[in-house]
């Protein structure tokens, strides 16, 4: 069974708990999964939209990922 990229992008950020974009192309990269930065971050803004994790540029052409802290309060929005 192969799951969605947004729940094995989640599943690498919780692991990791902070990473850069770099990074977690690197380690999708590990995993065999082929992907364009284009999707990771449509995923990536769908997960911040959610309020599971906190997207930060870091610099010109590089972004900060770090696990939400608040999660306790869950997201009306629908996906």
């Amino acid at each position: 069974m192969v799951l969605p990229l947004k729940n094995v992008i989640y599943d690498l950020i919780k692991s990791e708990k902070n990473t850069t974009d770099v990074e977690l192309i690197k380690l999708l990269k590990k995993q065999n999964i082929e992907t364009n930065k284009n999707d990771i971050n449509k995923v990536l803004l769908h997960l911040e939209i959610l309020n599971l994790i906190s997207v930060r540029w870091m610099g010109k052409n590089s972004k900060r990922i770090e696990l939400s802290e608040n999660n306790d309060q869950k997201s009306d929005a629908l996906w």
